[in-house]
This record gives structure tokens, sequence and C-alpha cells, in this order.
């Protein structure tokens, strides 16, 4: 069945990007809702925007939708991902500002609080997103091939490499079925990251204005700058994986597909997400059974799961 949130639960922090303080309170939604975005802080327009593939921007450092009115609200991979990852399918996300709060760079408090809180069925069926044939989307990045892929699967997996010049980081690759509480128990945690030498570039961008030892990992060369190190030694890819649900989640329903991404990132997966529906031959949408109902993310989540960090 679908679900919701059994209560409403609140999250203040900053803004990564924008620097500024940051308020959100997920809401309870009916049945068929899905997951929107409310801008409580613009009164003279449209304030509601749709967390769905055809409102996403691309950009390169962040998850950014957009609606009609160009109301804008970015950075939600991380609470998308937390939703997505504890089996919630309708919320109304409330934001008094343009970014949703970072935390601590991963989604383990977003995870903490909506087990918390809990979550409550609705008397509606869940239909999932089945990918019916393998479909790519693939840029150069100078040398490197750049790709992201869906195919096929009987659940829902994620697999994904990464490559970065800094050893600290250096090549990575890890792959997961994301169900049975798997991503509550080995990605939740994990926090973004960002090399040294990328930071001040960021910061004369506008970007990153709120980013600190606190909520990334900064890596230079071969060390860890960021106080405590690493809470897993392949930490980097396993927060790729975390942001490659929430940005997945933007399908409009959960995917019963395999994700294989090559060194890609946001962007390429709205990318990705937008040459999947281009293609109709490539998808359909299906009631889910038990047996696939089972193997979907959120399923026998446990609040024992989520690591301490939280």
């Amino acid at each position: 069945m679908q679900t919701t949130v059994a209560n409403t639960v609140t999250f203040t922090g900053t803004g990564l990007h924008s620097g500024r303080p940051a308020r959100m309170r997920v809401q309870p939604a009916s049945a068929e809702y899905g997951i929107w975005f409310k801008r409580v802080d613009v009164l003279d327009r449209d304030n509601l925007v749709p967390a769905h593939w055809a409102s996403g921007v691309p950009t390169p450092l962040c998850t950014l939708i957009r609606n009609d009115a160009g109301v804008e609200v970015k950075t939600i991979e991380h609470i998308m991902a937390a939703l997505a990852g504890c089996g919630i399918h309708n919320a109304l996300v409330e934001l008094d500002g343009p970014e949703v709060p970072i935390m601590d760079g991963s989604a383990a408090r977003f995870v903490d609080g909506l087990v918390k809180t809990g979550v409550r069925e609705l008397y509606a069926p869940v239909r999932v997103i089945e990918v019916l044939k393998p479909i790519e989307y693939r840029e150069d990045d100078g040398d490197h091939a750049v790709w992201a892929r869906l195919e096929p699967s009987d659940g829902f997996e994620i697999d994904f490499y990464i490559s970065f010049p800094d050893p600290a980081i250096g090549t990575q690759r890890m792959s997961m079925d994301m169900s049975n509480g798997n991503f509550v128990r080995e990605l939740s945690d994990c926090r973004t990251f960002c090399r040294r030498a990328d930071v001040d570039a960021m910061h004369d961008a506008g970007l990153a204005l709120g980013g600190t030892y606190d909520n990334a990992v900064v890596v230079d060369g071969d060390a860890v700058l960021t106080p405590g190190g690493l809470r897993r030694a392949d930490e980097a890819v396993r927060h790729k994986m975390l942001d490659a649900l929430g940005d997945l989640a933007l399908a409009g329903a959960p995917l019963k597909a395999r994700y294989v991404g090559h060194r890609s990132g946001h962007a390429m997966t709205n990318k990705l997400l937008r040459t999947l529906f281009d293609t109709p031959d490539a998808w359909r949408v299906v009631e889910c059974d038990a047996a696939t109902a089972r193997r979907l993310p959120g399923v026998g989540v446990r609040r024992s799961d989520l690591p301490m960090t939280a």
C-alpha cells in the first residue's frame, strides 16, 4: 500500500549553497499526492513545486526543481533519498526559503526524524515504473566517459563507479540491492564530499557558502581534512549512491530497475530520466505485487538499522 508520514516532522539547519538558515517541515499527504515542495516564504505566486523529473533543472552540484512560476527549491537530493529509502510515497515538504537544510551532509538525520514520526499506510496500491529495456545517457568529459544507464531488474539496484585524482578518494565502485533497509543501514550516513581544490572555485561562484567541515567531507590529495575522518573507507561512492536514489525518486513512482552510474552526477541522472520517459517502449507503469513490494526501498526499515551518527 502507498504510505505517508504519520505526523509532521520538522528539520532546521543551514542551506549548503546559500549559507542561509533553513527550516523544513515534512507533512502527511493523501494517497496519489506524491511529493511536493511548498515555499512558504513565497506569497505572490504559485509556491508549490512538484518533486518530478520534468521540474528538474540540470545542475552539477545539487538537485534543483522549478515550477512554471519560476519558484525554485534546491539541494533536495538528501531528503528525497530519505523519503524513498523509508518507503514514503506521499508528503508535503514545506520550506521557508530556497534550499533544504544540509544537516550533517548525509540523509541520516532526515531518516531518523522520519522513522521516529512513523509511516502510515494509505488505502491505495503502490504502482512502480518498470524499465523494459536498457536506456543510457552518455557524455564525454575530456579523456573520460561519463554515463548513466537504467536496465531491467526484478527489484531496485544501484551500481556506481567514481574516480578522482585525490588518493583520499581514488577509484571506488559499489553495487547494492536497495531492499530490506539496505539504504538506511549502508548509505544513509554517508556525507557529501568535495576536493579542497574546488572549494575556492565554488565560493567564487556563490556556491557552498554554508559548507563546513561539520557538513561535508573535504579531501586534499591523500589527506581527509574533515575532523574525525571518514565514516566508511568508501564513503564517497556510497554518498554518490545516496544522491542517485534521491535523484531517481523524481521519476514520480518507485523504479523497478537497475541504475548504473559511471562518474555521473545530478544533472546526468535527470537527463537519463528524461531519456527514459521520452522512450515510450522502454517503460510501463504496473501495480506492485507482493513479491515486488518486498524488494522496494523502505520495506522492513527499523530505527535500529540507522547508524549511530544520526
